[in-house]
């Protein structure tokens, strides 16, 4: 029995742990990692933690299998993160000493956050972040849960959504494509898609 619903707080923990699983391109990262919490606290904890309700979970008889994540205006989320996310990780991370190749990237992208092309933002100020186990795949989860966070954007009066995905996730390049984003540009590692809404 698999049940779509809104985020509880006692999910952070899935979402940690979903994010870490599919980090890789949608395959797992786990053996690429020794702090397994570094993947999630970029894409997944601060929107629970921060938008909370902006975010739906997949759940199935096994636990929250998947998720979708987002908030309707990345610029002030951006600047949220810089006031109550970043600092407090930033101090935890000031030290790098024992971590792999991987875990230092992510905590690069702590230390400096990338940024969204501002003309993209501009035309798509919402932007969203979704992943599934993989035993969720293939079944319209990711589908069901896209339209209830596109469904509750629209009722809010969001005009646009865009997301980046990884330039070797085809899986997830096919996903966004059959679901009514455009793509925008790529970038090295990363494609750019919009939706209008």
């Amino acid at each position: 029995m698999l049940s779509l619903r809104s985020y509880r707080l006692d999910d952070l923990d899935a979402l940690y742990a979903i994010c870490l699983q599919t980090g890789d391109a949608s395959n797992d990262a786990t053996p690429l990692h020794s702090d397994h919490q570094l993947v999630g606290h970029i894409y997944a904890a601060p929107y629970g933690v921060l938008d909370p309700e902006n975010v739906f979970v997949a759940e199935d008889e096994a636990g929250v299998a998947g998720y979708v994540v987002g908030t309707y205006d990345s610029n002030r989320f951006a600047e949220r993160l810089e006031r109550e996310w970043w600092p407090g990780l930033r101090a935890r991370y000031a030290d790098r000493s024992g971590m792999t190749e991987a875990d230092r990237g992510r905590i690069a992208s702590i230390m400096r956050p990338e940024k969204t092309p501002a003309d993209i933002v501009a035309r798509y100020p919402a932007h969203i972040h979704m992943n599934l186990l993989s035993r969720l795949r293939g079944q319209r989860v990711g589908t069901r849960l896209l339209e209830m966070w596109v469904t509750q954007a629209r009722a809010a009066g969001v005009t646009g959504i865009h997301l980046g995905a990884s330039a070797s996730n085809s899986g997830g390049i096919a996903f966004w494509t059959r679901s009514g984003f455009a793509p925008l540009r790529e970038e090295p590692g990363v494609i750019w898609f919009g939706m209008d809404l």
